[in-house]
């Protein structure tokens, strides 16, 4: 399941959620959290059963960004999973122990109303959480990726979320994620400023070619551009099967490694060009 673009959309808004489903986004990621403000949080929770409909009807897979308080957390979680939502961004992750808690609680309510376990995408803000990103990835199999929240982890440094600033903790958090073999999205760059559009490009591209599988944003504007940087132009899936094409050929005629388009080629090589493959 492709995730390119992931949307986000304040549950309080009605004139965001009727449209959402026409965005072409691959996710939309339901928030409750910073785009609501505090005195309409329980209405918006309230919403979540309609909403979670709404934003879904055009085939996007739908997230829920709860609240990380104590007295709303586990409110939050039992209303997504109630609703039907494919999974929780969970907001300020700081260790393990606090997803295995939610996963606990939250296995109580779907084993109540019979349905499929909901997965978690933890959101890394804060400078402790990025050391410990491998160990929070690996706290639950309902990990299904990780994001670097950067406005909050700025915040957190006391510094500005510039990309040069942001761009050793993301990677710190996505090689994570890779190493726990779940999924990683953002741009080595902030997604407040979604004005940037060729900037936001130019950061879409560079972050596939470090192996991000996707990213979030914040205006629809964006979503078209997420969608072409995550995914392989034609020319590429033609090069990866020719490139694998011609590897199955050397194996046939008892060679390893071999020559394509002027370099060198093995195992590694034709296993990205695989994995490329699949993608398309």
């Amino acid at each position: 399941m492709p995730i390119r673009s992931l949307l986000y959309v304040p549950v309080s808004s009605e004139n965001f959620l009727a449209k959402a489903h026409l965005r072409g986004a691959d996710a939309i990621i339901l928030d409750l959290e910073d785009a609501v403000t505090p005195a309409r949080k329980d209405e918006a929770r309230a919403r979540l059963a309609e909403a979670v409909t709404m934003v879904g009807r055009g085939g996007a897979t739908v997230f829920v960004r709860i609240n990380p308080e104590p007295e709303r957390v586990r409110h939050d979680a039992e209303a997504a999973c109630r609703a039907g939502a494919f999974g929780l961004f969970v907001p300020k992750t700081r260790e393990p122990h606090g997803l295995t808690a939610l996963a606990d609680f939250v296995h109580g309510v779907e084993r109540l109303i019979g349905r499929d376990p909901m997965v978690f995408v933890p959101m890394i803000e804060d400078p402790g959480a990025v050391l410990d990103a491998r160990a929070i990835a690996l706290a639950s199999p309902r990990v299904f990726g990780l994001v670097t929240g950067g406005e909050d982890l700025a915040t957190a440094l006391d510094a500005e979320p510039t990309p040069e600033v942001l761009r050793l903790p993301k990677l710190l958090v996505h090689f994570a994620a890779k190493a726990a073999r779940v999924r990683s999205f953002g741009l080595l760059r902030t997604v407040a400023d979604y004005g940037d559009l060729k900037g936001i490009e130019t950061s879409a591209h560079e972050a596939r070619t470090f192996g991000f599988d996707g990213a979030s944003c914040v205006h629809p504007s964006v979503v078209p551009i997420l969608n072409r940087a995550f995914s392989p132009t034609q020319a590429e899936l033609d090069r990866a099967q020719a490139l694998v094409a011609a590897f199955d050929a050397a194996r046939a005629a008892g060679r390893g490694a071999f020559v394509f388009e002027g370099r060198m080629v093995d195992e590694p090589v034709v296993q990205r060009a695989r994995a490329l493959l699949d993608k398309g």
